[in-house]
């Protein structure tokens, strides 16, 4: 009777316990984002607001578009891509690997002309400007790579509408991404740079000696796309990129938000 008594109140105690110990939900499943560098610093601020907002997790990887796109075309674990530029997003929608439906362009922005911090240097954009003279005997000039980084290849537009082009395409710090371009001149590796202007805002060691006319290049649009087969998850996390509290991150690091 003992025995009989001990057990039933051991399985009393395991039908009491047992769904408690079981019931708490697993984490949620991170959201994994596909971002062009110059997005660095916006992207971490609004996913860590969403983050504390939904429990979510929100992990990045920053990488020109161009490297990012090719990892997505090649089935690379992604959730969620924003391009820097509308062709490398064109180039993996059709390659299948985006849900065409879900594709936003969420931000513009512009392109800058800098030199470090310190330097005692002043320049003008305008058609046929001295760059070269600017940059000085030996020096180049910092870009992403114009054969496959946007930022580059704004520039290369850009410098060519001007008619500088010609002047330094021999000349140039080619670089893998924006955000390396703007560290070759914030360590005085190149005496001037292309970049966004948003980049240039967030590195204090360098400074903006002019914005280029925006009829000089393509727009600078930022869409942004649901991967297929990725974490349903991301779905939340692209609509609060277009929430008022994600804007309102997004004009602070300067980039102008749309819609």
């Amino acid at each position: 009777m003992y025995r009989r008594t001990l057990l039933l109140s051991l399985a009393a105690v395991a039908v009491a316990f047992g769904p408690a110990a079981t019931s708490h939900a697993a984490p949620p499943a991170p959201i994994t984002v596909f971002a062009a560098a110059s997005l660095t610093d916006a992207m971490q601020a609004v996913g860590k607001a969403y983050t504390r907002r939904t429990g979510v997790p929100v992990r990045f990887s920053f990488a020109s578009s161009s490297l990012l796109a090719r990892q997505i075309e090649s089935g690379a674990k992604a959730d969620l891509f924003v391009s820097a530029d509308l062709a490398w997003m064109d180039h993996v929608q059709k390659a299948g690997r985006i849900d065409a439906r879900s594709r936003r362009t969420m931000l513009r922005g512009r392109l800058a002309l800098i030199a470090p911090a310190d330097a005692r240097i002043s320049l003008k954009i305008t058609p046929r400007f001295p760059l070269a003279r600017a940059l000085g005997p030996t020096g180049r000039l910092a870009v992403g790579d114009p054969a496959y980084v946007p930022a580059g290849i704004y520039a290369q537009t850009a410098l060519t509408r001007l008619g500088v082009w010609p002047s330094v395409q021999g000349r140039l710090a080619r670089a893998d991404n924006v955000r390396v371009a703007l560290s070759y001149v914030a360590r005085h590796e190149a005496p001037l740079g292309i970049v966004y202007e948003t980049d240039a805002w967030a590195e204090r060691s360098v400074r903006i000696l002019g914005v280029f006319p925006e009829a000089s290049h393509p727009p600078i649009e930022y869409p942004v796309a649901l991967v297929r087969g990725g974490n349903p998850a991301a779905g939340g996390f692209a609509s609060y990129l277009q929430s008022p509290a994600a804007k309102a991150t997004f004009r602070r690091y300067g980039f102008r938000t749309i819609g």
